[in-house]
């Protein structure tokens, strides 16, 4: 009895949090969001980025884009909006001068790419995985602040023939693990994550921002020169752990959970509604380390609970039926 209970003491205590998506190892389930980090360079002095999960560059496209008018970041409460229009320096860039720090990293690097069209897609993932630092690409079929062709939709992640289409036709050309990057400014984010799951993605992350806008009333004008924008941060909470929620019971491969992650409470409210990961956004702004603080509260939480590594909390969410 005194020898079982010594193995069962020594497996309470070696929590694993390490984990794979795709083809892809994590050490641990944080992931740097895209467009709130940079390339990890402009971070590099504020946080540890090697201790962390996995990093999402800020989405790139084939060519340069100005992104849209300033200002471009309005403060709301309890969240951000903004209307980039991802601005970037273009595919040619990145591989010249981005590519070079991003191979010093010692974790997994995820490229955001995004496109006009399903030829731009094609000719960025073509690129983008003759780096043997990038082990994921990640579709942003979901930015509410430009405009696309070939589909009627505002967004192409409204569109589950064109995610389809996007991921069937990368699988083909990369072995790379495929993420599709969704947009939760849709009727049913379980048809659009069953139509990136039919194309061959191999996780999904949810969510993108919902569309907002502020009003300044003493010039009378809105706060964003693009007039409206994408909000993010704890106001978007709730709706975010429902749509990770329906996708998880909808698909079989991995969600990434994103909305409004501030504190490891809030991951872990994503992982026990199904998210094997998480990507931290807005909450790099207010606290560079949140992402670390995060990862050790995760840690933390396996272990005060007894449970062994992250499977044991993913979709463990105690509903009527279930508890």
């Amino acid at each position: 009895m005194a020898v079982k209970a010594k193995s069962e003491k020594r497996k309470a205590q070696s929590q694993s949090v390490k984990l794979k998506i795709g083809k892809m190892e994590l050490k641990n389930p944080v992931i740097l969001a895209s467009g709130t980090c940079g390339f990890g360079k402009e971070i590099e002095e504020l946080v540890d980025i090697n201790a962390l999960g996995a990093i999402v560059t800020k989405t790139i496209t084939l060519r340069k884009r100005e992104g849209n008018p300033s200002p471009r970041i309005a403060e709301t409460h309890s969240g951000i909006l903004n209307a980039i229009g991802l601005d970037n320096d273009g595919l040619k860039n990145f591989m010249f001068e981005k590519i070079p720090y991003l191979r010093t990293l010692k974790i997994p690097v995820i490229v955001s790419i995004a496109g006009d069209r399903i030829e731009e897609f094609v000719k960025l993932t073509e690129e983008t995985q003759k780096s043997s630092c990038v082990k994921a690409i990640e579709v942003n079929l979901s930015c509410p602040n430009v405009s696309h062709e070939g589909t009627k939709h505002a967004i192409l992640a409204q569109d589950s023939h064109a995610v389809e289409q996007i991921i069937s036709r990368l699988r083909k050309i990369t072995k790379r693990t495929l993420i599709a990057k969704l947009s939760p400014n849709v009727t049913d984010i379980k048809e659009i994550a069953r139509s990136a799951e039919r194309g061959g993605a191999e996780a999904v992350s949810l969510i993108n921002t919902y569309p907002g806008m502020a009003v300044d009333v003493s010039t009378m004008k809105p706060k964003l020169g693009n007039v409206t924008g994408g909000l993010s941060g704890p106001a978007i909470k709730p709706l975010a752990l429902k749509c990770v929620w329906d996708a998880y019971n909808s698909i079989k491969i991995p969600v990434i959970g994103s909305g409004g992650i501030m504190t490891a409470e809030d991951a872990i409210e994503f992982m026990l509604c199904g998210a094997c990961a998480v990507q931290v956004g807005t909450a790099n702004f207010v606290d560079p380390n949140a992402p670390l603080k995060i990862a050790n509260g995760i840690k933390k939480y396996l272990k005060d609970k007894r449970i062994s590594s992250i499977k044991g909390l993913v979709g463990k969410l105690k509903t009527c039926k279930t508890n």
